[in-house]
């Protein structure tokens, strides 16, 4: 939880904050459930909003936000610090179910309660820290590494101890752009950050991000112990969302050890944890394991329930690019088929087809050449391969051409974008909350090192325009043209610009 626990003068509620603070969240609640029975006025809505907020932890994430309204509704007129967390904390809660857009609502609304110059700036802070977890969300790379670069300046002069929040960020950001070294020293850098400051939750929950990125680069003997580690505390702290995750990757692990009995068994538990405490996002990336289980053992119709159960909520919740990942994937776990089974090839190019373009287009949204090229490496180009591959089975000599023709088209400078940049201002700045220019105070010496490696890694780059559309002699015509209006009515996303070049 980003949000400082709100206690005041309150025993009672200083009792339950020493509880959340040692990972008791059982306790915790029992003591603010007790607290709304006894307390009155601001104290009384200060406990609903840590119960909500406990609830949050538990992963009751419905239920969370169910308190934070029923808090909002009783909030005093004159709250100045009571107000803004609760929408903070409504955000994060919100975030969990997968409500991104009702999230974004929630922390325009804090921010405007924040933008005075009095304005508490240990709460700018968790704004910020909030509004960089919706970009990761929505796989805004550039634009979350850029607000976590800000929110660890503000810890310098406001806030610390939860330098460690910003530097996790900035570990997961780097690391879905490609700068895995970089990821893996910001995620040590929060390690220490919440040791120094006796975060157990924010140690578990570190060497829990920590192993996810040693399971995605195949370390599995580097995650194992960190997994088990987060999940013993989360089980005994009754975090079971979090535990839920510990799941996943454990069967993670074992799939690709191919232990698949087992390893479906881990992933039941996974989603089971998700559905029953809201975060469907969460449930969704694990119906993507179970298909592909499923698809291994030959059970096609029951992988593609699975797929498509997924991809109705990443649609539902607008993440298109989740879409096009699913899409993608789901058409390789056809490739054993399409030469076999009738009609798959069809089915098979109609998805990665699509896909590979949205794929491809995205690398153009990414700030800089080293972001572009290893977007280019590590997801549009296997996309482009497959979408290539089915082509070629298909025995499309003009689709192969109008793929080719596609691919060499080049990358154009967007020169609006750079001659209206603001100078010295990143693209993109989370307005008023600007990096504080005054001495940063205590902590400073821990967290030099990792602004100054954010600084660098968040360099603006050259901005870039979408991929023209590509007309092909002799006779002129559009290459992908169909596929490229499909992709976009599918993805809901422009995927080229207006101009047109010839090959």
């Amino acid at each position: 939880m980003d949000v400082p626990t709100t206690t005041g003068d309150s025993e009672i509620l200083r009792r339950g904050g020493e509880a959340m603070a040692r990972g008791e969240l059982t306790e915790a609640l029992r003591i603010f459930e007790h607290a709304v029975e006894v307390e009155t006025g601001a104290y009384r809505v200060c406990a609903l909003v840590n119960i909500a907020s406990v609830r949050d932890q538990l992963g009751e994430h419905a239920d969370a936000v169910r308190r934070y309204r029923e808090a909002l509704a009783q909030m005093p007129s004159d709250a100045p610090r009571l107000h803004p967390s609760t929408l903070i904390g409504l955000s994060q809660a919100l975030q969990h179910l997968g409500e991104l857009d009702a999230a974004q609502q929630e922390l325009d609304r804090a921010r405007e309660l924040l933008a005075g110059d009095d304005a508490p700036g240990e709460l700018r802070f968790s704004c910020l820290v909030s509004a960089t977890a919706v970009a990761l969300h929505r796989q805004q790379w550039a634009r979350a590494i850029e607000l976590a670069n800000e929110s660890l300046h503000a810890a310098w002069q406001f806030d610390p101890d939860r330098a460690g929040h910003p530097l996790s960020n900035l570990a997961a950001a780097h690391f879905e752009t490609g700068r895995w070294e970089l990821a893996e020293d910001f995620a040590a850098q929060a390690l220490a950050a919440f040791e120094a400051a006796g975060d157990a939750a924010g140690i578990a929950e570190t060497r829990q991000n920590l192993a996810i990125m040693y399971v995605r680069l195949g370390r599995f003997d580097d995650a194992e112990p960190l997994l088990l580690d987060a999940h013993d505390f989360f089980t005994t702290s009754g975090a079971h969302y979090y535990a839920g995750i510990t799941w996943k990757m454990r069967g993670f692990i074992d799939e690709h050890r191919e232990h698949l009995a087992r390893a479906e068994t881990h992933y039941r538990h996974a989603l089971r944890g998700f559905e029953e405490s809201g975060a469907v996002i969460d449930a969704a990336d694990v119906r993507t394991r179970l298909a592909t289980l499923a698809f291994a053992t030959g059970r096609l119709d029951e992988g593609a329930a699975e797929l498509t159960s997924a991809r109705t909520v990443y649609a539902d919740h607008g993440l298109t690019m989740h879409c096009a990942q699913l899409d993608f994937w789901h058409a390789g776990l056809l490739e054993p088929f399409v030469e076999t089974v009738p009609g798959m090839l069809a089915h098979a190019a109609g998805l990665a087809i699509p896909a590979a373009l949205a794929l491809d287009a995205a690398r153009y949204e990414l700030p800089d050449g080293a972001q572009r090229e290893n977007w280019d490496r590590r997801i549009a180009d296997p996309a482009l391969r497959l979408a290539f591959r089915y082509a070629y089975l298909a025995g499309d000599a003009a689709l192969l051409g109008d793929l080719i023709e596609m691919r060499c088209t080049g990358t154009t400078l967007d020169i609006d974008r750079i001659a209206t940049a603001p100078p010295h201002t990143p693209m993109g700045t989370f307005e008023p909350f600007q990096p504080p220019a005054a001495d940063p105070g205590p902590g400073h010496d821990a967290l030099q090192l990792g602004t100054a490696l954010a600084a660098v890694a968040a360099g603006a780059g050259l901005p870039v325009t979408p991929p023209p559309h590509v007309a092909v002699p002799p006779d002129g015509h559009i290459a992908l043209a169909g596929w490229i209006a499909a992709a976009e009515q599918r993805y809901r996303r422009r995927l080229r610009d207006d101009r047109v070049v010839h090959a």
